[in-house]
């Protein structure tokens, strides 16, 4: 069995704020949000955040700039929410659950602020080429 298909906390050398959760855990942790979200009709954000190349394909993220980015992207997320890789070392990610009301304003807004809170402090070769998506998965927004 590969390592990576343990559900666990990623470990991330220096100061990384918070646990971030390896691929098999995220994906883990996903799926029941969104199997309680599809029983309560409610919906779940999810936030990808990548550093893509010029073709638009994901860049390998290094232990400090996986650790900062993760470190930003709990801080830009509330303490109910949990972050971790969506892709091994390539994507991270946040699962945000959404209240019965949630507008359909919400996911712009989120994609404009933690891009801002990322871009303003990261390192500029980090940031330059910062993707940042928001999906909504299951429930549906108010308009």
């Amino acid at each position: 069995m590969p390592l990576d298909s343990i559900p666990a906390y990623s470990g991330f050398r220096g100061g990384h704020v918070g646990p971030a959760y390896n691929e098999a855990a995220f994906r883990h942790f996903l799926a029941v949000d969104r199997r309680r979200a599809g029983r309560s009709a409610r919906s779940v954000l999810m936030i990808l955040v990548a550093v893509q190349q010029s073709a638009g394909t994901s860049v390998k993220l290094t232990d400090a700039s996986a650790s900062a980015l993760f470190r930003e992207l709990a801080a830009s997320v509330r303490e109910v929410d949990f972050v971790g890789w969506y892709r091994e070392g390539y994507v991270a990610a946040a699962v945000l659950a959404q209240g019965v009301r949630a507008s359909g304003e919400v996911p712009n807004v989120i994609t404009k602020r933690v891009l801002f809170a990322l871009k303003n402090r990261l390192s500029t070769d980090l940031s330059r080429n910062l993707r940042v998506r928001v999906v909504r998965l299951g429930g549906r927004l108010e308009s």
